[in-house]
């Protein structure tokens, strides 16, 4: 009778072979997106502080933090890459920026104080 064998399947990787270069590459769009936000500033005409902005970018990176295969890696380093062209040629408009910006969803009034105010009730 035959033994199963154990199969491992290997895949191709997008743009790194390891995982320090990956890193590489984040770090890289990282500083990219660091050295554009004041020409983002100016062109768009963004109603924020710089520090504003980097904090956004910031956020950004640090939602995907948690990510560790490196082909996941790359597919968002990529889309960074293309956003960041986007942005930089000024095919986005402002309000497409904004949303970055657009704060989360707002709670709904429980009280009825509050929802008198707002106008639901």
């Amino acid at each position: 009778m035959a033994t199963p064998s154990r199969v491992v399947r290997q895949v191709k990787p997008l743009l790194s072979y390891s995982r320090e270069e990956a890193h590489r590459r984040v770090i890289t769009l990282y500083k990219a997106w660091y050295r554009q936000v004041p020409y983002i500033m100016f062109e768009f005409d963004i109603p924020l502080t710089e520090e504003q902005v980097k904090a956004k970018i910031r956020e950004e990176f640090y939602k995907h933090a948690n990510v560790s295969d490196i082909r996941a890696i790359d597919m968002l380093v990529i889309k960074g890459q293309m956003e960041l062209k986007e942005t930089a040629e000024k095919w986005k408009n402002k309000g497409c920026l904004m949303n970055y910006f657009k704060e989360t969803v707002e709670k709904k009034p429980t009280d009825f104080l509050s929802k008198f105010i707002s106008g639901q009730e």
